[in-house]
């Protein structure tokens, strides 16, 4: 990573911490104002680079990083994004397939990566379909069944 990439990304990252960052125009402007210029693109790169997902705060969305703690961020945040994204799943052999709201499979996705759950080896986002890999010794349907539990 060069060093103008990692010092946007830490000044994204400082301005998630520190503010409400609800999009990326947003974000954008708050870059700007530190003298710091990036494309939609470009952005998108970095809050994918960072994990950064968009979660409710006070009723509003808004772009939150993961802890540095994976328990932490999937006993709190991932929690929360299920609870708010995620409409129906089901169990097909070693594969858990959960649908999420238009638009939120890779909100949802990335909060399983950042969780580093032992049950999942990986994920596939689609637009309002997640796929979770479930790892040997796991009950896929066990799993799918606590993840989406009202």
């Amino acid at each position: 990573m060069t060093r103008p990439v990692a010092h946007r990304r830490q000044a994204i990252a400082s301005l998630i911490s520190s503010e409400e960052i609800a999009s990326q125009d947003d974000l954008a402007r708050r870059l700007a104002d530190a003298g710091l210029k990036a494309t939609q693109a470009t952005l998108s790169r970095d809050l994918d680079a960072l994990g950064a997902v968009k979660v409710k705060r006070g009723g509003q969305l808004a772009y939150a990083l993961p802890d540095d703690s994976g328990s932490d961020w999937a006993d709190g945040r991932l929690t929360a994004i299920l609870a708010e994204w995620v409409v129906g799943g089901e169990a097909a052999g070693n594969l858990i397939v959960l649908r999420a709201r238009p638009g939120s499979a890779h909100i949802v996705g990335a909060a399983f990566d950042h969780a580093q759950m032992p049950e999942i080896a990986g994920t596939i986002a689609g637009d309002d379909t997640l796929f979770l890999a479930v790892r040997d010794g796991f009950d896929a349907a066990a799993l799918c069944q606590r993840l989406i539990a009202p």
